[in-house]
């Protein structure tokens, strides 16, 4: 079971998702690299919950 990703993480990743589709995939370590490139976090763990979320919403649209 994983864990509960709260709203805050999902809209911030979802703004984000739409803002800039092309420069993520569905790699955890790229779209962390990527994510501090456009945005400057206030603390890893954000950025890696983020980064988490979004690199989940790929994957999940590659199944679909």
């Amino acid at each position: 079971m994983g864990r509960v990703v709260t709203k805050d993480i999902k809209s911030v990743a979802e703004k984000i998702l739409e803002q800039h589709r092309e420069k993520f995939s569905d790699d955890f370590e790229k779209n962390k690299q990527v994510l501090n490139q456009l945005y400057s976090f206030l603390s890893k763990k954000l950025r890696n919950k983020v980064a988490g979320y979004i690199t989940f919403l790929i994957k999940k649209q590659k199944n679909a």
